[in-house]
């Protein structure tokens, strides 16, 4: 039986007096390639950041390679990558790998670089300095900062945002490829399309989890003939049954 690589029970997270996620669980199986999707403001980020260990106002548990969230002993096992580019555009792509490697107290920084710079097919690339790069250069650079430290779990946060067909399809060709290599991958993304890519969906609505799901599952439950149909049809079915208990409620209380 796969083990799992993350476990959350009865996660909650506060922010401005309101409650962004109210009570979630989740689990995410170890060595696959989990899609978390949703649209904007569904909770994506939050749930990535308590994953991390960087969110504030989080009560419940969050239980991380068998670890508590955020503890120092997960610092080189777990990589993160945000939505905005996490590296720095004066340096060059060495020297910004070096600086990750460093903070993840890597026991062997050249050679983590060199195979960092490998993995997302950045060679020949290590003395330019980052913000001579495209666009899709730097995303595969904070992908290799992220990298360099050899997680067993990646955390990606919209990482083909704004990415052409060509440079998306790539870096889910490197997604699959560490995965096959044992790695964790959750993936937030609102790109319907590229659900098909995961072996598992979290869908989110609302700070809620709409469906825990395969493609193939969620194709088959709701006969739609894509990902992003199929989505639609869960998300207006769950704002239908959360108006249908705001109705009771209201109903009940008069």
């Amino acid at each position: 039986m796969r083990k799992n690589a993350v476990v959350i029970s009865d996660l909650r997270v506060v922010r401005g007096g309101r409650p962004i996620i109210d009570g979630l669980d989740v689990a995410v199986p170890a060595g696959s390639v989990v899609g978390l999707l949703g649209p904007s403001g569904s909770g994506k980020t939050t749930l990535m950041r308590s994953v991390v260990g960087v969110q504030d106002h989080v009560t419940g548990t969050v239980e991380v390679l068998g670890s508590a969230a955020g503890t120092p002993a997960l610092r080189r096992r777990v990589g993160y990558m945000t939505q905005d580019a996490s590296v720095y555009t004066d340096l060059t792509v060495a020297q910004n790998l070096r600086y990750f490697a460093a903070l993840a107290d890597v026991p062997s920084p050249a050679e983590a670089v060199a195979a960092a710079v490998a993995t997302v097919d950045l060679g020949g690339h290590e003395k330019q300095r980052v913000g001579t790069l495209s666009g899709g250069e730097r995303t595969r650079v904070s992908l290799a900062a992220a990298l360099v430290g050899g997680p067993e779990l990646l955390v990606l946060d919209e990482p083909t945002v704004g990415l052409d067909p060509v440079l998306r399809r790539d870096l889910w060709a490197v997604f699959r490829r560490l995965a096959a290599a044992g790695c964790t991958l959750l993936v937030s993304s609102h790109v319907m399309d590229e659900a098909v890519q995961c072996d598992r969906l979290l869908l989110m609505r609302s700070g809620a989890l709409v469906a825990d799901t395969t493609p193939d599952e969620l194709l088959a439950t709701t006969g739609a003939p894509d990902a992003e149909r199929a989505f639609l049809a869960l998300i207006d079915a769950a704002g239908e049954s959360a108006a249908d208990v705001g109705k009771t409620t209201e109903e009940t209380a008069r």
